[in-house]
């Protein structure tokens, strides 16, 4: 398996780098991963790393970014935060990744079975972690407009889901430069839900100014 380069980078659109993604979860899936030499990805990333996506995720130990999407080492940025919050910090970093190294794509990615979704549900507090939970609330408080009394545990992915929709709204709030990169059709954003269950990534949220396929249709 090659190592992705800056002549594959600069060829790449968000469109297609999208569908890398896609095809590599259908993979993990399928248990058909590609088979890598890591060693050599190693190496021939010594020197310079030419990653085509920044993919912002949960902690969480189950949803590794680069296993559920299939993908080796210098292939992706992996931002990693309970919830799959957003902060200065991560906005700054997607920035470097989009406007330095010429990353075409931003992930946001959510899963079921969510610990601080229900941390946040259930209005924990302990030292540093009610401020992250906090970020979760608006998410919170736009399901509880129209489901009043939901089933608890789909009310959780109900959450989750909209989470993932609070974190893209925020990235494109926070950053001018983010913001002119899409516009300007240099970087597309997604939002999905991995589920633990299945491994399976659902794709909830696409963003493109470009023209997109019916293979990868809006759905919001």
């Amino acid at each position: 398996m090659y190592t992705h380069t800056k002549d594959f980078l600069d060829k790449l659109t968000p469109l297609t780098a999208f569908e890398v993604l896609e095809e590599g979860n259908k993979r993990f899936v399928s248990n058909l991963k590609i088979n890598r030499n890591l060693l050599q990805q190693m190496n021939d990333t010594a020197n310079g790393q030419y990653p085509f996506a920044a993919v912002l995720s949960c902690m969480d130990s189950r949803t590794s970014t680069e296993l559920v999407f299939d993908q080796g080492l210098g292939d992706i940025f992996s931002i990693r935060i309970a919830g799959n919050v957003v902060n200065d910090d991560i906005v700054g970093s997607m920035e470097y990744a989009c406007n330095v190294v010429g990353s075409k794509l931003i992930v946001v990615l959510g899963h079921s079975r969510c610990g601080a979704v229900k941390g946040a549900c259930d209005h924990v507090e302990m030292g540093n972690l009610t401020g992250l939970l906090e970020k979760i609330k608006p998410a919170i408080e736009k399901i509880d407009d129209h489901l009043p009394h939901p089933e608890f545990s789909m009310y959780h992915e109900k959450v989750a889901h909209a989470n993932v929709l609070q974190s893209l709204e925020e990235i494109l709030e926070r950053s001018s430069i983010i913001r002119s990169l899409y516009k300007e059709g240099k970087i597309g954003l997604v939002g999905g839900m991995y589920s633990v269950e299945t491994g399976r990534v659902s794709f909830i949220k696409k963003m493109f100014a470009e023209p997109i396929s019916e293979k990868a249709s809006v759905a919001v």
